[in-house]
């Protein structure tokens, strides 16, 4: 019985995650809907994040073995903290208010396309052009990119529920919420989310070698992203102290709520599942997120679902998992290969040793000595 539990635990796990990042996405909309800035969002959730992530990554490495910060590592952290944390959640958080919660989980199903059209672009992904598997992801990417523009431009008619009404002004831009303009702006601004994400994950690789301790390495970040978000903040809202008041029981909730859960809890389950069962099985619950999402939206929210978005969105998922078909051997592929160069170690260690006892027989029976040391 515990054998059975401990296997489907990462997928206990994974469900619960995308059921957070859904409770999380209606939170942020139905406080952004009260009036919450989403650059003051931003900069409370982060704040949050390091205060709960920086006490347990200093107390939980020994002293002896703390990494210091050089100014590689420093850059590196820093720019992904930029890309990663504060530009990507001013843009989502945006894009939510605008759009809607539904759409915008939806579109973060680009994320695995994205991603791997910007490293094929940097050299970190070779492209075979007769291969079945990298023209499921060519396929798979195209499929992905079509669902998300027709979400975006083809709205269609309307499936769910009544307009909500305009008036809601907490966007950067000039738009009401719930109008045509604010769809397509708030589209962009996901999309734009989803290549700050993409380009994050691909700078995690040069940081994570530069600092390799991925607690300390996620305490930085979210420090760096805190102090980002407070300069952007004051750049863009109006300097009152208006604007960093809480109005609502239900901001307090949505700070806390991601802040800690979100961006802290949240971290140990993806790293412990993907060191479990590797990435591809952790995105393939992605659109698990948006299927919560929307069925919750829907109802609680009472958000407007359209068949171009619902439609759109089903090619975004179709999209991922041909992506992530063509990605999964080429994980099957690096483990065979770990596996390859630790059976190569092992057998070149035993044949050193085969071979030291070789060299070392006749000196051991030339004494007529047949001690052997154990």
């Amino acid at each position: 019985m515990g054998g059975l539990v401990e296997e489907y635990l990462p997928a206990m796990a994974m469900f619960g995650l995308q059921v957070t990042y859904a409770i999380m996405a209606l939170l942020s909309r139905a406080a952004l809907m009260k009036g919450m800035s989403p650059r003051v969002f931003v900069v409370y959730r982060q704040a949050i994040a390091t205060l709960f992530i920086a006490p347990i990554a200093y107390f939980s490495r020994p002293k002896s073995r703390r990494l210091s910060l050089d100014l590689k590592s420093f850059s590196l952290i820093f720019l992904a903290a930029l890309v990663g944390a504060t530009m990507n959640q001013n843009v989502y958080f945006e894009g939510v208010f605008l759009a809607g919660s539904s759409m915008a989980t939806a579109m973060t199903n680009l994320i695995p396309a994205v991603t791997f059209v910007i490293a094929t672009m940097v050299g970190m992904e070779s492209l075979k052009m007769r291969s079945l598997r990298s023209m499921a992801k060519i396929g798979g990417t195209v499929i992905c990119v079509s669902g998300a523009m027709c979400m975006a431009l083809l709205r269609g008619p309307k499936l769910l529920n009544s307009s909500l009404g305009f008036g809601m002004k907490s966007s950067i831009f000039s738009v009401e919420s719930g109008s045509p303009h604010a769809w397509l702006l708030g589209s962009l601004c996901v999309f734009g989310s989803c290549c700050c994400w993409s380009i994050w994950l691909i700078l995690q690789v040069p940081a994570s070698a530069s600092y390799p301790d991925n607690l300390s390495l996620s305490a930085w970040m979210c420090l760096f992203a805190t102090i980002q978000s407070i300069i952007v903040t004051l750049l863009v809202e109006p300097m009152k102290v208006e604007t960093w008041k809480i109005h609502s029981t239900i901001e307090v909730i949505c700070y806390l709520f991601s802040g800690i859960v979100g961006s802290g809890i949240a971290f140990f389950l993806q790293a412990w599942c993907v060191s479990k069962r590797g990435p591809v099985f952790s995105a393939m619950f992605n659109p698990l997120c948006t299927i919560v999402t929307t069925i919750l939206a829907a109802i609680v929210l009472h958000e407007e679902i359209f068949a171009g978005s619902l439609v759109g969105g089903v090619a975004v998922i179709i999209g991922l998992y041909i992506v992530l078909w063509g990605k999964a051997k080429d994980y099957v592929k690096e483990e065979h290969g770990v596996e390859k160069e630790e059976e190569d170690c092992e057998s070149a260690s035993t044949d050193r040793s085969s071979s030291k006892i070789g060299l070392e027989e006749p000196l051991l029976f030339e004494g007529a000595t047949h001690h052997i040391d154990s």
